[in-house]
């Protein structure tokens, strides 16, 4: 199997190998002219009790050799070496905004509580904090919904 890129529409997809798995830690092999940056998502497919599972993995480390490491965010069970991985060209994001109200989350922003929510806006996980003049602070109540009782 060797590690390829192609052109789709207006994107540009980067596909890679599995060279080497420790647990959660994946190396993966991509063309030297198209190393994946760090925090990106790379999505590679598993066969669980005969389905396919998407699983995501983020970049934490270019180890060289044209050689990514990234950590899985789900087992990695039933995964070898040589299993074909894509580069998403982007990073994880979570939903942002009044569809998160209520919800429970994983890392990857799919809901646990309920099968769905409506598509709204997504924002990455790893981005520019904003600046420092366009925070209004307030000293106000901020309701969680957490009750703690301090004996």
């Amino acid at each position: 199997m060797t590690v390829t890129e192609t052109e789709q529409g207006a994107t540009s997809t980067t596909t890679g190998r599995i060279v080497a798995i420790a647990g959660p830690v994946v190396d993966v092999e991509f063309p030297p002219s198209a190393l994946p940056e760090i925090n990106t998502a790379l999505e590679f497919a598993i066969e669980v009790d005969g389905e396919q599972v998407v699983v995501t993995a983020e970049v934490a480390q270019q180890i060289g050799d044209s050689r990514v490491r990234a950590i899985a965010m789900k087992p990695t069970d039933g995964l070898v070496r040589g299993a074909e991985v894509t580069n998403t060209g982007r990073g994880i994001s979570v939903p942002v905004g009044d569809v998160t109200l209520g919800h429970v989350f994983n890392v990857l922003g799919e809901p646990l509580d309920v099968d769905s929510i409506p598509d709204g806006e997504r924002w990455e996980i790893h981005r520019e904090a904003p600046a420092f003049d366009t925070l209004e602070p307030k000293a106000q109540m901020f309701a969680t919904g957490i009750k703690v009782i301090d004996l």
